[in-house]
């Protein structure tokens, strides 16, 4: 979106709206930068903002200079005043400045003057500044003073500060809309606000940008989405008045943003099965840590007696990474493993046979050096995305009640702690775990390479903007992309997900800015030991269930936990009420396993162009010889395929 012949902007939006990347985005020109910060460090124990702080603080880039204006909110109406004509100043944000504002320790103080005292800074500033605030006008009337007060005085300020600046910027899931000056349409007919883009027949659209400048069509393959069953008084033409989420869609396809709200589990039902395992009759003192899986299978499933997962599927990602993340790994191995898993030969597939699981080997491209240039370009994190969501979808289209992720491929662990150094501040060394040769000693000299490429990665992007898809395209790779896409989906179509390993926790990690929605719907049930996987489960709130330790590759250590689980969920199910609490004594009714409506070969109604269409490896019975699934027969050699 243009915006040229500015010298103030204020830039509202709603929490992850994408507001402050595109405030940015608005003086990447400028040589220097004056960056604002108004918002208080905060709790030293509250990790999570911490974060959010140091993320914000990463992805400004070297040349730009950051001043602290919390200690007192007048400090920011002097800056602007004293600005010189050729400085370009950037304040992030508002809601920051209010609420210290609001403060105790500033009190008394005149809140109205203090606001007109800014904006009157903003009209006599000479330099060009940039503000963000977050709109919060949307939401429902706080039931607390304190809220009120912060909301109401939010309110004011913006309102003031829109008058004095130029120009006005909403940014709505990532996409701006101008409201001051209201953008106008050429032509007889023009609308008096900003024009929207015409609707089709066939699909809804999503808003243009509200910019004079045309903005050019992207094309994207067409997506196979979940369209929820229509209400007895709704329109079959208007998607939009769907119970249920919807995603928003344009004429060419899916459209995986920033923001996007996606479902979330009940809130109910796992406390209500949590409090109902203390009523069942058993004689011990119960399920212990595992009381966790009854909570997530509950709220999951949406009932407060969740069933045992019938239709499981592993999805083995398989995908190399060159250049230093690499080092310490055979050349071939991660293939020989991803073709042993589809001939049904290896832990992974005979573990899978075990569990009655179905087996999926999704080959995504190989990244590049992350150290030299970028793992992908952002058009393959797209398609990434994208064709992560479609296996989502396709799997729970099959019946698929749990999806088990996993990945095989050369430097993953490298390419994790890449994105793990990129979204929590971690350090390298400190995510790395040691490098094992395949004659069971320790590889020193390999595990430094791969900590030097992880550091050269980081110093060669440190002014690259630190968005999802940014962080994918220059650190993670295909199979970070495509994991994150298939958490996604699944999170979309209400799926939960076992995670196994550093691919599916790094992904975890990413999806955050994505959909926040997505982590709730992830399982861990062992950290296998790995210092990524328990840095990662940690931010994201996932307590591992197990500590086994295993190393049987990722996927596999998932499937040796997974009878254990369902075990666990059958019994939580059956057992009844104890009899000095009303109970019969007799077992609970229990409803027959479904089965799983899994063909044995799934033929998708969707194709990624260049994408082959995915084979599956079913679950055999373990015998004396392996079975051959014909995926083994040739196969192209460009684009991603799945057998």
């Amino acid at each position: 979106m243009s915006v040229d012949g500015w010298n103030t902007v204020l830039v509202l939006g709603g929490i992850r709206s994408g507001k402050s990347e595109f405030a940015e985005s608005l003086v990447t020109d400028a040589p220097v930068v004056r960056y604002l910060a108004t918002a208080p460090e905060g709790d030293p124990e509250d990790t999570e903002w911490a974060t959010r702080l140091a993320a914000h603080r990463a992805r400004r880039p070297g040349s730009w200079t950051t001043e602290e204006t919390a200690a007192d909110p007048r400090r920011l109406a002097d800056v602007l005043a004293s600005a010189e004509p050729n400085e370009t100043l950037l304040v992030d944000d508002l809601g920051g400045w209010v609420t210290v504002l609001l403060d105790p320790d500033h009190q008394p103080a005149d809140d109205v003057a203090t606001i007109a005292e800014l904006a009157e800074a903003i009209r006599g500033c000479r330099a060009r500044v940039v503000l963000v605030s977050p709109e919060v006008g949307l939401s429902l009337v706080p039931t607390t003073p304190l809220g009120r007060a912060f909301t109401d005085a939010l309110g004011a300020a913006n309102r003031a500060v829109a008058d004095a600046c130029d120009t006005v910027v909403l940014v709505v899931a990532g996409q701006p809309v101008r409201l001051k000056p209201v953008a106008t349409a050429t032509g007889p007919a023009a609308p008096a606000t900003v024009p929207a883009a015409p609707a089709t027949a066939t699909a809804p659209v999503v808003a243009s940008l509200a910019d004079t400048e045309p903005t050019p069509e992207v094309q994207l393959p067409d997506v196979l989405t979940h369209t929820p069953p229509a209400a007895p008084n709704q329109e079959p033409g208007n998607p939009w008045a769907a119970p249920t989420m919807a995603l928003p869609m344009v004429a060419t396809g899916l459209v995986i943003q920033p923001g996007m709200e996606l479902p979330m589990p009940d809130e109910y039902a796992g406390p209500q099965a949590v409090d109902r395992l203390a009523t069942l009759d058993v004689p011990g003192a119960g399920l212990g840590v595992l009381d966790r899986v009854v909570g997530f299978a509950a709220a999951t499933q949406g009932t407060s007696t969740p069933q045992a997962w019938g239709a499981v599927r592993v999805l083995l990602l398989h995908g190399d990474h060159a250049g230093g993340a690499s080092a310490g790994t055979v050349a071939g191995e991660s293939a020989r493993r991803a073709a042993q898993a589809r001939a049904g030969r290896g832990a992974l597939a005979r573990l899978a046979a075990e569990s009655g699981a179905s087996l999926q080997v999704v080959d995504t491209p190989a990244a590049a050096p992350m150290e030299e240039q970028p793992a992908l370009s952002l058009d393959q994190v797209e398609s990434a995305l994208r064709y992560g969501w479609r296996l989502a979808e396709q799997a729970a289209d099959a019946g698929v009640q749990l999806l088990v992720l996993g990945a095989c491929g050369a430097g993953t662990e490298a390419a994790a702690a890449a994105v793990l150094a990129a979204t929590a501040g971690a350090e390298p060394p400190a995510v790395l775990g040691r490098v094992i040769t395949d004659s069971g000693e320790i590889d020193d000299a390999a595990w430094m390479i791969r900590c030097a490429a992880v550091r050269d990665a980081l110093h060669r992007t440190r002014r690259s903007p630190r968005g999802a898809k940014d962080i994918l395209a220059e650190l993670g790779g295909g199979d970070v992309a495509v994991a994150t896409g298939v958490l996604l989906g699944a999170t979309a179509r209400r799926v939960p997900v076992l995670l196994d390993g550093p691919v599916g926790v790094a992904a975890g990690m990413v999806s955050r800015d994505l959909a926040g929605q997505a982590r709730h719907w992830c399982l861990l049930a062992d950290h296998g030991g790995h210092p990524a996987v328990r840095l990662a489960a940690d931010v994201l709130g996932l307590t591992p269930l197990l500590d086994l330790r295993l190393d049987l590759g990722e996927g596999a250590n998932a499937l040796v936990a997974l009878p254990l689980l369902r075990s666990v969920l059958a019994l939580a199910a059956a057992l009844p009420v104890h009899p000095s609490l009303g109970g019969d004594g007799e077992p609970a009714p229990t409803a027959d396993e479904p089965e799983s409506t899994e063909p044995a070969h799934t033929e998708p109604e969707y194709a990624e162009p260049g994408y082959p269409d995915p084979d599956f490896a079913e679950p055999e019975p373990a015998g004396p010889g392996p079975a051959t699934t014909g995926a083994d027969e040739q196969q192209p050699a460009s684009g991603w395929r799945a057998g």
